[in-house]
């Protein structure tokens, strides 16, 4: 199963009358979706979730699952509205670009207070910069494991350098690769190293052409300026 269409038909039959929405959010909903290389990110709104809905769900997210997409994020509307400062980038993601694939569209009404961003934000890239410094030590001197270990993160850093493209401008491309140019107008950082990793993950420049070692330490000094520079920001006295 990889459609989303699909994914939101399997749920409403195993629930059908507790799903409120299914909604589809990330690169699939703006425009930067890459087949045989992107996933589908959805949401998933039901009435209630004990363990008979759980059971009742498991066989579509299984197979769903087994596609390679990550999991959907799964709550009752009440929870969703309560969790937004936990979820406050994908909630902004899902705010700026989503498509509704059934039910009511539940983003209107849920608020993300700036200060709940930004502490996310600042959290995130800090938390995923150190994870991918301990992973280069996992793979130093695997040219390959090096080049994957930079195409897995590649998605979360620009959605994060998109979240915090906003910190210096209020309307943000859709794109994501438009927004990392954007952000390095801001931030002083070479974005090239990001765009080669983009190149790799879309087949159309080969792994084995790059120095897997330069990459890496241009492509981590480019996430250790930009997680410095928003801290500065949100921490001046620091």
């Amino acid at each position: 199963m990889t459609i989303p269409q699909e994914f939101a038909t399997q749920v409403c039959r195993a629930l059908p009358t507790q799903i409120r929405s299914v909604v589809l959010f990330g690169s699939a909903a703006s425009g930067d979706f890459i087949p045989g290389v992107s996933r589908y990110d959805l949401l998933v709104l039901v009435d209630q979730l004990g363990m008979d809905e759980l059971e009742a769900l498991a066989p579509a997210i299984r197979a769903w699952r087994q596609g390679g997409n990550p999991l959907p994020l799964l709550f009752t509307p009440a929870q969703f509205a309560a969790s937004a400062d936990a979820f406050a980038i994908e909630y902004l993601d899902m705010q700026h670009d989503r498509k509704l694939l059934y039910g009511t569209d539940p983003i209107p009404g849920v608020k993300v207070s700036e200060a709940q961003a930004r502490m996310h934000l600042e959290r995130e890239l800090r938390g995923k910069s150190l994870a991918l410094r301990d992973q280069y030590v996992l793979a130093a001197g695997d040219a390959r494991h090096i080049v994957d270990l930079l195409c897995d993160s590649l998605s979360s850093f620009l959605s994060l350098f998109r979240v915090a493209l906003r910190l210096y401008q209020p309307q943000t491309p859709s794109h994501k690769v438009d927004a990392l140019h954007a952000l390095a107008a801001h931030i002083p950082f070479d974005p090239q190293p990001f765009v080669s990793v983009e190149e790799i993950k879309e087949l159309r420049r080969s792994p084995h052409r790059v120095d897997a070692r330069a990459l890496f330490h241009a492509y981590w000094q480019g996430v250790e300026t930009v997680t410095d520079a928003v801290d500065r920001l949100l921490h001046p006295s620091h």
